[in-house]
């Protein structure tokens, strides 16, 4: 399948059930501001472009919102038990985004798309969920170009701070991402 636009992605993505499944039980949820996003659909695009005919094992399904009236991580592991009794057997990883800027030290997010903005790679910083009409609809504040042309890259964020390149950086070493998808380019200082 040749993906071009947003509207391919989200096809490839109706077209695949066990996705849609999550989308719908993560929807139920009905939080402020939520996305299933970065492994999720970035591993299923470049799964997709590289013909596995197998999907790449995720080690969690990363599900975000933004309430800054729920700032505690109790509060996101409850509603990671509420998913596992909706859909078992997902790795479910829910954060809120009005507490998850002091990870990187960053300033407060005002929302998950700021959030997605500030992810390190800008082929991670992009999100799927159903609108109010049941449609999927897609998040990506840096564009779907580099996670479709198969180039990790950091975000502008963590590019413009050196000590969050140095963690791009070793995020890159951890992922290995280039032994799965071999046909990935990732940033060596070229951008």
């Amino acid at each position: 399948m040749v993906m071009k636009t947003e509207t391919d992605i989200i096809q490839l993505i109706e077209e695949d059930s066990w996705m849609m499944d999550i989308i719908h039980a993560t929807a139920k949820l009905q939080l402020p501001d939520w996305w299933v996003c970065a492994g999720f659909v970035r591993a299923k695009i470049w799964d997709t472009m590289h013909q596995f005919s197998k999907r790449t094992p995720l080690s969690d399904i990363d599900v975000i919102f933004f309430d800054p009236t729920q700032p505690e991580e109790e509060y996101e592991k409850r509603l990671e038990k509420q998913l596992s009794f909706i859909l078992p057997g997902i790795p479910w990883s829910v954060k809120n985004q009005a507490r998850m800027h002091k990870v990187n030290s960053l300033s407060p997010y005002l929302s998950s798309m700021d959030a997605m903005a500030n992810f390190p790679e800008t082929a991670t910083a992009i999100g799927v969920k159903t609108n109010q009409y049941g449609d999927i609809v897609i998040s990506a504040p840096h564009g779907i170009k580099d996670v479709l042309n198969l180039e990790v890259k950091p975000s502008p964020r963590f590019l413009s701070d050196k000590e969050l390149l140095k963690i791009f950086e070793q995020r890159m070493k951890r992922k290995e991402w280039k032994r799965n998808w071999h046909n990935l380019t990732i940033y060596k200082g070229d951008v």
